[in-house]
């Protein structure tokens, strides 16, 4: 049996279940439902969770559990499939055996549904734990196979299956920041004027026509981005400013990965800003004219102030879609690790890295494939950072408008 044609079955006993117990409810009191205490909608959702969550339960254990079972055989795996069955349909005779004029259904629901509600919550909070506990322990994994200094402060990049690696760290996190910081460059300021034209000078039909074509921006894919930089954008920067200005040869470059994603991070920043801008109290805005302000004052010592903390909110948003960007970066600027200042060169990041050091078939307890592992937690600790500091930023702006 497969686990389409189970979750078919208990899906299918559970609303059986569902039709069976309200039919059941409204049959002990022979139609009149004032003498039940909950009504019958509430005994058929009963008998339905019965029969859909201990089934549903036992296959995502029994899945979790097999890998973890020495000698565990898929004829053995394939008994939890039947199981699964006869247990949801137990559980549509113990729902059904339950109804009563007199049961509180409707209060055994709402245990159930608050349950499942705490559930999800811990799921995504073992969830991330999960997460930073793999990367925390691969991560010790490949610094017991490679100094942890020459990693954090090493210069140099040159990883070698054979032997002899160098893992220095530093020119991918240049990298990284060097390209993220030119994308801020060019999407905030943009992002935030258009998201203030938006909120305090264009019209309904201008904000009704501009706001929905700018947020057509976040749903192009990042490999059509990549693609516009390595054909158009690249070609562009290098024919007109690095040849010219003899800073350059080639279209994989810091500022043309830099530039275009840029363009694909102005929606994050105008149209958060925008909702943002849009909810500071038009009491501040009339206060501030009434007084004798003008519309440009008011934005600038009134609205933009009143809503900083969202906006740097939008702002971080945007910094850690940036530096975990990766199609963009392979496309746009090339592959070399290195430390320069010069823009139109071609460098690398994290993230890129981390693909390429775990594509293809790796052995997993040599430094060169651990080693995305330890990048990884590098740029987790970044934006947990960035976070971090954002809070701060936002208590303590919020502080003066409370």
């Amino acid at each position: 049996m497969s686990p389409l044609t189970t979750l078919i079955i208990i899906l299918g006993l559970a609303g059986l279940g569902y039709l069976l117990g309200r039919r059941r409810a409204v049959a002990l009191v022979a139609g009149d439902t004032r003498q039940l205490h909950s009504r019958p909608a509430y005994h058929g959702w009963l008998v339905a969770l019965l029969a859909a969550l201990p089934p549903l339960a036992l296959l995502v254990l029994g899945g979790l559990a097999r890998p973890l079972i020495p000698g565990a055989t898929h004829g053995a795996g394939a008994l939890l499939a039947p199981a699964a069955a006869l247990l949801a349909l137990a559980g549509v005779g113990v729902g059904l055996a339950r109804i009563s004029p007199g049961f509180r259904a409707r209060n055994a629901v709402e245990r159930v549904i608050g349950l499942l509600l705490i559930l999800c919550s811990l799921i995504a909070i073992a969830t991330t734990l999960g997460i930073v506990l793999s990367l925390v322990f691969e991560s010790a994994s490949f610094f017991r196979l490679y100094p942890w200094h020459e990693f954090l402060f090493g210069t140099e990049w040159t990883p070698r299956f054979g032997g002899g690696s160098k893992l220095g760290m530093l020119p991918l996190l240049w990298g990284t920041l060097y390209i993220s910081f030119i994308a801020l460059l060019v999407a905030v300021p943009i992002g935030l004027f258009a998201a203030i034209y938006m909120s305090e000078y264009a019209s309904r039909r201008v904000r009704a026509v501009a706001k929905p074509a700018i947020e057509v921006l976040a749903g192009i894919p990042t490999i059509v981005y990549g693609l516009f930089a390595l054909v158009t954008v690249g070609p562009l920067i290098r024919d007109w400013l690095a040849q010219p200005l003899g800073l350059g040869d080639s279209g994989a470059s810091v500022a043309t990965a830099g530039l275009v994603m840029g363009i694909m991070l102005i929606p994050f920043v105008s149209s958060l800003s925008d909702d943002i801008i849009n909810a500071v109290p038009q009491s501040l805005r009339d206060g501030a004219l009434g007084l004798g302000s003008t519309p440009s004052e008011t934005i600038r010592h009134v609205v933009i102030p009143a809503a900083l903390p969202g906006i740097v909110g939008a702002v971080l948003l945007a910094a850690s879609r940036a530096i975990g960007e990766t199609m963009i970066v392979v496309l746009g600027a090339g592959a070399m690790a290195r430390i320069s200042g010069n823009p139109f060169e071609a460098m690398t990041t994290i993230t890129v890295k981390i693909v390429g050091q775990l594509t293809g078939d790796n052995d997993f307890n040599s430094p060169e494939t651990l080693v995305a592992f330890a990048l990884g937690l590098t740029l987790f600790v970044m934006t947990l950072g960035l976070n971090v500091l954002a809070l701060y930023i936002v208590r303590k702006y919020r502080e003066q408008y409370e």
